[in-house]
């Protein structure tokens, strides 16, 4: 049985989580240079940071407004995917991003966190109406519909 602290918890790791796609992502504009040098050879480096780092943003504001946050929740778990063979090329080239150390079993260690980052957004990935806030939230749109 869920303890009734749990819907509560899983809001604010929704928080947490929608923070840092935003501030990644965000680096990812500010930094590209830094993210442009983990991108495999096959794909273009700085459209591809640019659209991550957009579809980051889209994601983690996504995952904060109740009726898009399925869809956002989803869209992430493509993104980290889509991602992951940079992540890859980073650990194989031993390639330093500024502010992550430069250590080969550090490297390692991270890519298995990527199925992390999946299972964090599969977590919000029931139906739209029950998700917490969407009562509210569409109570709140039938209002101003109807005026």
């Amino acid at each position: 049985m869920p303890s009734k602290f749990q819907p509560r918890r899983k809001e604010i790791l929704r928080g947490v989580l929608a923070v840092f796609l935003i501030i990644i992502g965000i680096t990812h504009f500010i930094r590209p240079e830094q993210f442009a040098r983990i991108v495999p050879p096959p794909f273009p480096p700085f459209a591809s940071v640019y659209i991550s780092g957009f579809f980051e943003i889209l994601g983690g504001i996504g995952l904060l407004i109740p009726f898009v946050s399925v869809a956002a929740a989803w869209g992430l778990i493509a993104l980290f995917i889509a991602v992951f063979p940079a992540n890859i090329y980073m650990t194989l080239h031993n390639i330093k991003i500024d502010g992550i150390p430069q250590n080969q079993t550090l490297y390692w260690a991270r890519l298995p966190f990527q199925a992390v980052l999946i299972a964090w957004a599969y977590w919000y990935t029931r139906s739209p109406e029950k998700q917490p806030g969407a009562k509210k939230a569409a109570a709140k749109a039938e209002s101003l519909l109807n005026q």
